[in-house]
C-alpha cells in the first residue's frame, strides 16, 4: 500500500505546485475520482512508478549475489541458508536442538555415517613391516563428503558417550590431538564443539615451558610433550587419535592432561586394534567410532575387510551349484 501511495502524493505535488512552490489544498486539487475533480487521470503516469516496485514473489533486483550453499556430511546442500534462498524461513526456537544433551544424536544418521567411513578406509598388509595390517585413513580426507562425515560422526559420538551437546554449546573445553594423525581432524572437531585444540607433540617440537611424559613402545621409549599453559585447571578434556593400538601414546597424553590439572573425560578414536588390548592401559573411558580389527588379516594389497568378506560369500553359478569365492 505504501509503494502505491507515495508516488500518488508526489505526482499530486508536482502537477499543481511545481510552478508556485506552494502546497495544494483539497479544494484546489481534489483527488482523482472525486466528483469535484475534472482533470484527466494520471494513472498512465503512475504505472511506470508503481511498476518499479516488483511484487514480493519476484527476485529482488538489488540483490546480485546468490545465497551461499552449505554442504552436509553427504555433500548435499541444506540448512537455514538454503531454506531462505528458496523463499522459506528457518524455524526459530528459544532452545535449539543443539542446546539439549543428546537432542541431535540421530541413531540412523550416525549408523549411516559410520558405514560410509568404514567403506572409505583401506588396509595394507605387511606395511610398514611384515605382520602389520596398516589401516589407511587418508582417503577420509581426500574426499569432501568423507571428511565432513568424519567430523560430524565424531561430534555426535562425543555428545552421545559423554552426555553433552553437539554444536558450540558442548561441555567439552579442550580437544587434545596426538601427533600426528590426531592433528588431521582434531582442530575441526574442536571448532564444531566450541572447544580449544591442544596438540601433543614429540620431544623438542614445542617452544616455551613444557610438561613431559615418557612412554614405552615396542622397540624402546618415546617422549610426548605439551605446553604447560595449554590446559587450565578443571577444564574438561577429550583426547582424540586415529587408532588405538598398544595404548602407550594415548596413556602418555592422558598423564600430561592430568599433570596440567585437566579433567580427562575420556578418549575417542576412529578405530581400535582389539587384539593389542591397548585400552587396558587407559584409566579413562575409551570409545571408538568404528569396529576394529579382532586379529591381523591376510588381505591383498589395499583390499578392505568389507570387500574381502563380500567376496567370500557363497554365490550361485549359472548351473545352480554353490561356489565359494576366495578373496
Amino acid at each position: 500500500m505504501r509503494s502505491c501511495l507515495v508516488p500518488y502524493i508526489l505526482l499530486s505535488w508536482s502537477s499543481s505546485s511545481a510552478m508556485s512552490g506552494q502546497p495544494v489544498s483539497f479544494d484546489q486539487h481534489p483527488p482523482h475520482g472525486h466528483p469535484a475533480n475534472t482533470d484527466p487521470s494520471t494513472q498512465s503516469t503512475d504505472k511506470p512508478s508503481t511498476a518499479s516496485h516488483p511484487p514480493s514473489t519476484k527476485p529482488d533486483p538489488t540483490e546480485t549475489q546468490p545465497h551461499p550453499k552449505f554442504h552436509g556430511p553427504d555433500g548435499k546442500t541444506g540448512g537455514a541458508v538454503q531454506d531462505a534462498a528458496q523463499g522459506g524461513f528457518a524455524a526459530a526456537s528459544s532452545t535449539s536442538p543443539a542446546e539439549q544433551p543428546g537432542a541431535q544424536i540421530n541413531g540412523p544418521e550416525l549408523a549411516r555415517l559410520k558405514a560410509m567411513l568404514r567403506r572409505g578406509l583401506r588396509q595394507f598388509p605387511d606395511w610398514p613391516e611384515k605382520g602389520i595390517l596398516f589401516e589407511d585413513i587418508m582417503p577420509l580426507f581426500a574426499s569432501h563428503a568423507l571428511h565432513s562425515s568424519l567430523t560430524r560422526a565424531m561430534e555426535m559420538q562425543i555428545a552421545h558417550v559423554f552426555n553433552t551437546t553437539t554444536g558450540e554449546k558442548s561441555d567439552v573445553d579442550v580437544v587434545v590431538g596426538l601427533e600426528s594423525r590426531g592433528f588431521l581432524f582434531g582442530p575441526q572437531l574442536a571448532l564444531r564443539l566450541g572447544a580449544g585444540f591442544v596438540p601433543v607433540r614429540k620431544k623438542g617440537k614445542l617452544p616455551g615451558e613444557v610438561a613431559t611424559e615418557t612412554f614405552k613402545k615396542e622397540y624402546g621409549e618415546d617422549v610426548f610433550q605439551m605446553q604447560s599453559d595449554a590446559i587450565q585447571k578443571g577444564q574438561k578434556v577429550v583426547i582424540v587419535d586415529d587408532i588405538i593400538a598398544t595404548g602407550g601414546s594415548a596413556a602418555a597424553a592422558g598423564n600430561l592432561v592430568r599433570k596440567l590439572g585437566g579433567n580427562l573425560l575420556g578418549y575417542v578414536f576412529i578405530m581400535e586394534l582389539d587384539f593389542l588390548k591397548g585400552r587396558e592401559k587407559l584409566d579413562a573411558p575409551v570409545h571408538t567410532l568404528l569396529t576394529g580389527q579382532e586379529k591381523a588379516l591376510d588381505l591383498p594389497l589395499g583390499q578392505t575387510k568389507e570387500s574381502a568378506e563380500e567376496a567370500a560369500k557363497p554365490v550361485t553359478d549359472a548351473g545352480g551349484a554353490a561356489s565359494q569365492q576366495q578373496p
